[in-house]
């Protein structure tokens, strides 16, 4: 068993790339192949290349490789043990596409969390805990989710066939039941909710925070419209965040993001979907009021005329004076502006569609979003299970991104599916984030969040040259500046176009 440090600083990446596969839609999502090491009899008449597609990627990495395709084989045996608690974190954000679109452009397909688990109890040797956790957007479903996803057929097929209990968390602390009306907001439809069995703990970074010593914080604007909850954990050397006890008492977690664009920060991937580690988003600054000429990243300069700006600066102070407040009152009072405010439409009064798409720091100018990201990333990786800080590695971590369809434009809340058939796995969630960035034809050097990564020291700092790539298909000098391949070609967020792609 290798040491934590050691395992986190493996630059080894691999991308298993088969451009037709499909998700299998017939759960608990069994593998087609009675491979050598599975250890149970169901086996599907359904293909289910996805399952395929993950073995592959573990392979192209090399582990466990004396034994592979035998019943020994345990590719997850340098970071998992007998009797670990092993986290299985996917990317669930919501519980249906906005627009109608396809909720698998949004959210990790469970046939990726089947393989996945399936490893890890080879690991165990049924001898531990598998815990699926994730804290969705708060107007999540996650009931109606799991109806989706059957995520619940997994646990029924492991305590059926093997008594094995396998644990399935909603983090979040409140849910937002909006009725499938984004406008449908207020205190009436909030619903508390058990949220984490361990609960919730609050880490401070202090000054070690990227939010430290910035002085606009009484513009901080988080998930939610209290943004005094948000400034009071965010200022000066008060930098604070409230994370899953789970995440953190866990020996090994496995992060299955989805690869996908989004619309503050430029991709998802890993590093931005730790936000779903926190059990309470308001904590996280999402952008900071303003333009950058008065210190905020919420528009770009010059940018809104003078009715718009006024109707941006009235809108916000409803929510700091009335939705914030959370009580029938104030809700009335609100909607009764809204109502006359339908009005002053008529005057003109109105925003241009195209400028509303970059409200909320949705460009690439949000100076905001990426500290957040980098500062969780911080807690992922040295906070112990009581909140403290240390200087080496708490846990053992691996990454599996689900790439069989991708999302992109509008991420990661509307995006467009994008069919790409591809799995990128590593142990190092930075040097697996850059690695999809580029293959989603990025520049990393131009996303703010990624730029940091490759310009510190540390296990923060990953050089691109040190980077070991294995793939079934060629990608000789990836990361070389005259390389200007863009791969899959995704398309970015409105607010970044022109901006992040490779050129």
């Amino acid at each position: 068993m290798k040491n934590i440090e050691e395992i986190i600083s493996n630059l080894k990446v691999s991308i298993y790339h088969e451009p037709d596969i499909v998700y299998p839609e017939k759960p608990p999502y069994n593998p087609h192949t009675a491979y050598p090491e599975y250890f149970l009899n169901n086996v599907s008449i359904e293909a289910n290349d996805v399952y395929n597609a993950v073995r592959n990627a573990l392979l192209l990495l090399g582990l466990d490789k004396k034994n592979y395709n035998t019943p020994q084989w345990n590719p997850f045996k340098d970071i998992i043990k007998h009797g670990n608690t092993v986290v299985v974190k996917p990317n669930f954000v919501l519980s249906k596409h906005d627009k109608e679109g396809d909720l698998f452009s949004i959210i990790t397909h469970p046939s990726i969390i089947r393989a996945v688990v399936d490893y890890v109890y080879i690991a165990l040797a049924g001898k531990g805990k598998i815990i699926i956790a994730d804290a969705p957007q708060m107007d999540c479903d996650f009931k109606e989710l799991l109806k989706i996803i059957k995520l619940e057929t997994i646990q029924e097929l492991y305590k059926k066939e093997l008594n094995f209990d396998i644990e399935i968390y909603d983090l979040r602390d409140f849910w937002l039941d909006n009725k499938g009306d984004p406008k449908n907001i207020y205190s009436i439809n909030r619903h508390k909710l058990p949220g984490d069995p361990l609960g919730g703990v609050v880490v401070n970074l202090g000054k070690d925070s990227l939010f430290y010593e910035v002085e606009k914080y009484k513009k901080f604007y988080g998930a939610d419209y209290n943004r005094e909850e948000t400034i009071k954990h965010h200022h000066n050397d008060i930098q604070e965040y409230l994370i899953s006890k789970t995440i953190l008492s866990a020996d090994t977690i496995i992060s299955i993001p989805k690869l996908k664009v989004h619309k503050k920060v430029g991709v998802t991937l890993n590093i931005k979907g730790l936000v779903g580690i926190c059990t309470n988003k308001n904590y996280l600054v999402h952008y900071t009021l303003g333009t950058p000429s008065k210190g905020g990243d919420q528009f770009p300069d010059h940018i809104l005329n003078f009715k718009e700006t006024m109707i941006v600066k009235l809108q916000r102070r409803l929510y700091d004076s009335l939705l914030s407040k959370k009580n029938s009152k104030t809700d009335i009072l609100y909607r009764l502006i809204i109502n006359i405010g339908k009005y002053l439409k008529l005057l003109g009064f109105k925003k241009d569609k195209k400028k509303i798409i970059l409200d909320c720091g949705n460009w690439y100018g949000n100076d905001s979003a990426w500290r957040m990201a980098i500062d969780l990333l911080k807690i992922f990786i040295y906070a112990d299970k009581e909140g403290n800080l240390r200087n080496t590695p708490i846990r053992k971590m691996f990454s599996l991104v689900d790439g069989i369809i991708g999302g992109e434009r509008e991420g990661p809340l509307t995006p467009d599916s994008k069919k790409c058939g591809v799995i990128v796995a590593g142990f190092n969630l930075c040097a697996v984030d850059l690695v999809c960035a580029r293959i989603m034809g990025f520049d990393c050097n131009k996303i703010k969040m990624l730029n940091y990564i490759l310009n510190q020291k540390g296990l923060f700092k990953v050089d691109v040259d040190k980077i070991k790539l294995s793939s079934n298909y060629n990608y000789k000098d990836f990361f070389n500046k005259r390389n200007k391949n863009k791969y899959f070609n995704f398309e970015p967020p409105s607010g970044w176009e022109g901006f992040i792609e490779i050129c």
